[in-house]
């Protein structure tokens, strides 16, 4: 599997436990991962890689605990 391999919202949504529709909200109010529109439908892609660099980041910026005992 490429890290460039392309995604569409529902395969986002079930390999990653994203909902669509908050997938759809954070695209009309420019958050989330990365995406942009593929052919002549304007259908919605995701990279993989952009997916998980985002998600990586959100992990950083909110990552609480874990903290050597």
């Amino acid at each position: 599997m490429s890290n460039h391999e392309l995604l569409n919202t529902k395969q986002v949504e079930k390999e990653y436990g994203i909902n669509a529709g908050t997938l759809r909200f954070w695209r009309s109010t420019n958050q989330g991962p990365t995406s942009f529109t593929l052919g002549p439908r304007g259908r919605v892609v995701y990279r993989r890689s952009e997916v998980e660099r985002w998600l990586a980041e959100q992990e950083q910026a909110t990552k609480r605990g874990g903290g050597a005992a």
